[in-house]
């Protein structure tokens, strides 16, 4: 009967050791199978790092410069890279660079600068530098033509229906006195002929 009962407390112990070394095993392998708060950290970098190494982002739209007979504006299909502004921004950029398509012709002043373009309710509000006032030389025809091509430019995007012509922040009554610029103004779809 001892012969027995030192038999199983051998054998008690056997399985004792045994399981203590199995759940000590396993606590070592689930620390493992946990990464460390750093390379953790390093993923998410990495992740975000992908995300922001994308391809530019590009859209097409109409940009429109005004006939070289004076009698209306013409659409000139660009693409444009949103990346560094936002589309409205980039669209007026590429109208400021001016066309060199045959029977166009450029009517706002070289030295005439976007210094931001807003969208709030239906109506973007467009901000140039003094010198689109100051420079423009042309009379109402012109007039009409500056203006026209920087409000059917921007109303190529439905959800703006009005602009606004800001001078370096300010709301003005007109450009060289032809029109009214005092309300937002509407696209000019009797200049697309």
């Amino acid at each position: 009967m001892l012969m027995r009962c030192e038999k199983m407390t051998y054998t008690c112990a056997a399985v004792g050791c045994a399981v203590l070394l199995t759940l000590t095993a396993g606590c070592g392998d689930e620390q493992k199978a946990v990464p460390s708060a750093p390379a953790a950290q390093t993923e998410q970098v990495k992740d975000s790092a992908d995300k922001s190494v994308q391809q530019p982002k590009q859209l097409q739209t109409n940009i429109y410069y005004p006939r070289s007979d004076g009698m209306g504006l013409t659409a000139v299909s660009r693409t444009l890279s949103t990346e560094k502004d936002d589309k409205y921004t980039a669209a007026l950029k590429s109208l400021l660079m001016g066309t060199k398509e045959k029977g166009q012709t450029n009517v706002i002043p070289k030295k005439a600068k976007l210094l931001r373009v807003t969208v709030q309710d239906g109506i973007a509000a467009a901000d140039f530098s003094k010198e689109l006032q100051q420079n423009f030389s042309g009379g109402s025809t012109g007039e009409e033509m500056l203006i026209g091509s920087i409000v059917n430019t921007l109303t190529e995007f439905p959800e703006v229906q009005r602009v606004r012509i800001l001078i370096d922040g300010a709301p003005v009554e007109t450009l060289s006195g032809h029109m009214d610029l005092s309300e937002p103004l509407a696209r000019m779809t009797e200049l697309l002929k």
